[in-house]
């Protein structure tokens, strides 16, 4: 298991398209995805889920990877997250 802590430095958080993004990138990785969100636990590769955990602009975010594949899907979606999503 690998994790890493980020912060969400797009201006409208993780609304729709982004969600919808990140569930895609992860989900091409065979490992479990989890995003901790002030101590609770979002699945990663659900688009719904992501939307649910209503992180704004400015909220840290534990990105929690575990499983084949998981350094991977870790800088993947770190990289992502970090990128501000191309907004």
């Amino acid at each position: 298991m690998v994790s890493k802590k980020t912060t969400i430095i797009n201006q409208q958080g993780l609304h729709m398209r982004p969600a919808s993004e990140f569930a895609k990138v992860v989900t091409k990785y065979d490992c479990n995805v989890i995003l901790r969100i002030n101590d609770r636990d979002f699945n990663g590769k659900s688009v719904m889920n992501i939307i649910s955990s209503c992180a704004k602009y400015g909220t840290e975010v534990e990105i929690i990877c575990d499983g084949p594949k998981e350094e991977e899907a870790l800088k993947e979606a770190v990289a992502l997250i970090e990128s501000g999503f191309g907004e």
